[in-house]
């Protein structure tokens, strides 16, 4: 029997396919957070570069790297996903090798290019295997438990890449990226076990093999859905500039609410995504994620008013709350749109191009929301809370017209393992 939380959900997917995919997301989430938490610091303080020339180096690999999620999810509907997730994933591994010996500028940014192509090809893949092993109504279920995986095993990554910090040598950061290698290839034989779904057969006259770059409607999904996610930065930059600037003696506090955001995420994404199983109801979840960030901008903005220090934390915590309701909302409704949406012999490409969304997001974001909150005060924040409630309510339509004369999406036939 599946373990059971006193609140009735389960702790852990159903046995099987899903368990296991799970158990890989864990293992190489836990790498993820060894070599994001002391990847920049080792390139800058071991090998020499400057802040500029690495950041300039990771924003070229990560803006390939989407761009490549799109063909290597084709190449994933038509090799078969599972050998293409773990191909990518032992490539990934072997770039992180890779970077135990590099020493100068130009291998590194090749090598950044291959990770990050690799990963956003791992990630296609990964949900192009949740579509063939997953029934259509348990994939948000299942990709809520990823993602409370994902954030549990980053948390342990990043404790094992706090502690080669603490050390501080070069020994100790090339050991933060062999635990990196190591869940990497944890990640990709854990893949090995699972039932290879069959290569997706096109249809007679189904149009050109990238079809996605085509599709206006599901493009537009994309779109409303990235300008959702523009909530990533202000957990991971502008809360921290804000505190900074608004009330330095809380410092703390920006660590304290990435705290908060990976526990809740840990604990309630499942609950959160578990009334999520078709269109209406995603729809309805991205509204209700359009009106709590509204509420989280808002709270947050009136941190700009001329309020005693403890009412400064008191409404970023607040405000923090109110986000990770939403994100997490918003999170179940994408998941359940974008599979729904995307034609089942093509979902390895569409899931790459919806997840570009989130490299757009992460690109752009900081370049948008640094003048908009920082400069703009609690005028910026309502401008911003009224984007997200915007988007929120146009996902509605936008979904309903992508999902025009489509056809139906038929359950998975799982091969025997």
């Amino acid at each position: 029997m599946p373990n059971q939380s006193a609140a009735g959900f389960a702790l852990l997917p159903p046995a099987g396919p899903q368990r296991t995919l799970a158990a890989a997301q864990l293992a190489g989430a836990v790498g993820d957070g060894a070599y994001y938490t002391c990847s920049a610091l080792y390139f800058t303080r071991v090998v020499g570069m400057s802040p500029a020339a690495l950041g300039l180096g990771l924003a070229v690999g990560w803006a390939i790297g989407s761009v490549a999620g799109v063909p290597l999810g084709h190449l994933a509907d038509r090799r078969g996903p599972r050998r293409t997730a773990v191909a990518l994933a032992l490539g990934a591994a072997a770039v992180v090798a890779a970077f135990l010996v590099i020493r100068s500028y130009l291998p590194f940014l090749l090598a950044v290019c291959l990770y990050a192509t690799a990963q956003s090809g791992v990630t296609a893949a990964r949900q192009a295997l949740v579509a063939g092993l997953v029934p259509r109504a348990e994939r948000t279920g299942l990709l809520a438990h990823l993602q409370s995986t994902l954030n549990g095993g980053l948390a342990v990554g990043a404790a094992i890449g706090g502690i080669a910090l603490t050390i501080g040598t070069r020994t100790a950061y090339l050991g933060a990226f062999v635990i990196t290698m190591l869940g990497l290839l944890a990640g990709a034989l854990l893949l090995r076990r699972l039932p290879e779904v069959p290569p997706a057969e096109p249809e007679s006259g189904s149009g050109p093999r990238l079809a996605v770059l085509r599709d206006r409607r599901y493009a537009a999904v994309t779109l409303v859905n990235t300008v959702l996610l523009l909530r990533m930065p202000l957990l991971s930059l502008i809360l921290p500039l804000w505190i900074a600037e608004r009330a330095p003696g809380l410092g703390w506090l920006g660590s304290a609410l990435f705290v908060l955001n990976t526990a809740a995420v840990l604990l309630f994404q499942v609950r959160a995504a578990r009334d999520v199983t078709g269109l209406d109801s995603a729809v309805r979840a991205v509204r209700a994620a359009g009106v709590l960030l509204l509420l989280s901008c808002v709270v947050c903005g009136l941190s700009a008013l001329d309020v005693p220090v403890w009412a400064i934390g008191a409404m970023l915590v607040a405000g923090a709350v109110l986000q990770v309701a939403g994100e997490m909302r918003q999170s179940a409704g994408s998941w359940q749109l974008g599979f729904d949406l995307a034609p089942p012999e093509r979902i390895g490409q569409y899931q790459g191009f919806f997840g570009t969304g989130v490299a757009v997001a992460r690109t752009l974001g900081p370049l948008l929301l640094t003048s908009l909150l920082l400069d703009g005060g609690l005028a910026g924040w309502l401008v911003f809370g009224g984007v997200f409630l915007a988007a929120g309510y146009a996902m509605g339509p936008v979904a309903r017209w992508a999902a025009r004369d489509r056809r139906p999406v038929p359950a998975p036939v799982v091969p025997a393992a």
